[in-house]
């Protein structure tokens, strides 16, 4: 099975819980386990979230208060990419490890362990940042949609 779907939101606070929703209703109509969907959400969540706060003021041609979620669920992974017109990660590097005590930078962190791989950069040509994260999944025993 394959599905897929991409977003454009506003850089609000309230288009994140949707981001999320979006996401868990397509986990549960796939047939995926609950707890691989919820590790998932909360990634997601995290990342929409860091889009809200820190994705405009960049060169992007998106509009400045939008940005973009996508999702793919593909076989046996899921693939979510969320990208903003902000400024970017410094260096066009993977942002830097925070402390267990910093205030700012544990929802990249906490994206890191909840996925099997994580990649951070900067869109090209077009401003922005853009965390992407994988996860291998796992399934219920009766999916509600059907596998063709």
């Amino acid at each position: 099975m394959s599905i897929w779907w991409s977003l454009h939101l506003r850089r609000e606070a309230a288009s994140v819980p949707l981001a999320r929703r979006l996401l868990l209703g397509t986990m549960e109509t796939a047939g995926v386990d609950p707890d691989v969907s919820y590790e998932l959400s909360v990634a997601l969540t995290e990342a929409c979230a860091n889009a809200v706060e820190h994705g405009g003021g960049g060169g992007s041609r998106e509009p400045e208060g939008a940005y973009r979620v996508t999702a793919y669920l593909d076989g046996e992974t899921c693939r979510i990419e969320v990208a903003d017109s902000g400024p970017g990660f410094p260096g066009a590097a993977a942002p830097a490890r925070p402390s267990d005590d910093a205030e700012h930078g544990r929802g990249l962190r906490l994206i890191e362990e909840l996925a099997d791989h994580v990649q951070f950069g900067n869109r090209s040509g077009r401003g922005g940042a853009v965390v992407s994260f994988d996860k291998i999944l796992k399934w219920r025993d009766s999916p509600s949609l059907l596998m063709a």
